[in-house]
């Protein structure tokens, strides 16, 4: 091809671009869009933006202001609400809630859209005190879509602070409680604890993408036995720095753990500026012990939370963990805990 060939073609192509126009400008996703490897997740939810229809604010509270959950931290599923801070599940209030926002900011359009996406404030008889405690958990490798599902549901249904679920389901347990006051838990470098920081640190990247809320992650254990402290802080700290905003729990995995080796890898989830210490990740050669939490607890201090997983299969269990000093409990007996049961064979 000779210079004159590609003058030809050159020119050839200015033609095109200049018969085409400009090309129409992309369209931005904006920061409301979570973008993981699971594609376009989703936006803010639909139901929580006023329709054009006039408003009618609740009684006693006007403005706008953002939605603020039970625990006094912002829910970050919601948008601003024009006259308070819950959303519709189940009608348990008149419409002079001071805390309600009415149907009657929504189309019918966008009611009907997002009827199974919306929530509301007040606990309703299935909830109880322990369940804004409880991590509801599905963690096993053959879960299906059904049961994810499922575990979603009841998680709704008796206000557990979170699912905690798989890298793979945080996607669809996102879209499944999004609007809820339920957040979504996942794992990082889980059961073994074993991959790199760097891995771990992308895991928990594309978890968030995906639209997980909390991060469970585990501690490199061998390397903590091997006495390589700063390889386990340099661990913490990549995911630390990774989830800026979420909420970082550590997985220490006390089974297999030294006292001194608990006590050390407190102080470094600490130093890292982790959310929680959290005892096991149920597939170890044991579970959480009131020992173990209330040492962990003795260790961070209150500035830090302290979550029991593993082996808590009844409320009396669940009791002993809280009263030992945790604050949060993972559990796949969930249910039976808040009703005052036992857990079914298989749950942990």
């Amino acid at each position: 091809m000779n210079d004159e060939d590609i003058k030809k073609i050159a020119a050839e192509v200015a033609r095109i671009m200049k018969a085409g126009g400009s090309p129409a400008p992309r369209q931005s996703l904006g920061d409301s869009v979570s973008i993981g490897s699971a594609g376009k997740i989703f936006q803010h939810p639909l139901v929580n933006q006023p329709g054009p229809a006039e408003k009618k604010t609740c009684s006693g509270q006007g403005g706008s202001s953002p939605v603020e959950n039970r625990t006094g931290q912002y829910n970050s599923s919601s948008m601003p609400l024009s006259g308070g801070s819950c959303r519709l599940e189940e009608n348990t209030c008149s419409s002079s809630c001071q805390h309600c926002n009415p149907l009657t900011n929504y189309t019918a359009q966008q009611v009907k859209a997002s009827a199974d996406r919306v929530s509301f404030c007040n606990p309703n008889e299935a909830s109880s005190s322990i369940a804004g405690m409880i991590d509801h958990t599905l963690l096993k490798a053959n879960a299906t879509q059904e049961e994810i599902g499922k575990l979603c549901e009841e998680a709704r249904k008796y206000r557990f602070a979170s699912v905690c679920v798989n890298p793979g389901y945080v996607a669809m347990s996102a879209r499944l409680l999004r609007g809820s006051t339920v957040k979504v838990c996942t794992v990082i470098g889980f059961p073994l604890g074993s991959t790199t920081p760097t891995v771990k640190a992308i895991e928990a990247r594309d978890a968030m993408a995906n639209g997980a809320e909390e991060i469970d992650m585990v501690i490199n254990i061998g390397a903590l036995k091997s006495g390589n402290d700063q390889l386990v802080l340099d661990d913490i700290k990549a995911v630390r720095e990774a989830t800026r905003g979420k909420l970082l729990k550590v997985i220490l995995e006390t089974s297999y753990l030294t006292r001194d080796e608990k006590v050390r890898a407190c102080k470094m989830a600490k130093l890292a500026q982790a959310d929680f210490v959290k005892t096991s990740t149920g597939f170890g050669t044991g579970g959480a012990t009131p020992e173990d939490v209330a040492l962990m607890r003795e260790t961070v201090g209150p500035e830090m939370g302290v979550k029991a997983s593993g082996g808590i299969k009844n409320a009396e269990v669940a009791a002993a963990m809280i009263k030992a000093g945790a604050n949060r409990l993972g559990t796949s007996a969930s249910i039976a805990i808040v009703s005052g049961g036992e857990a079914a064979k298989g749950q942990y």
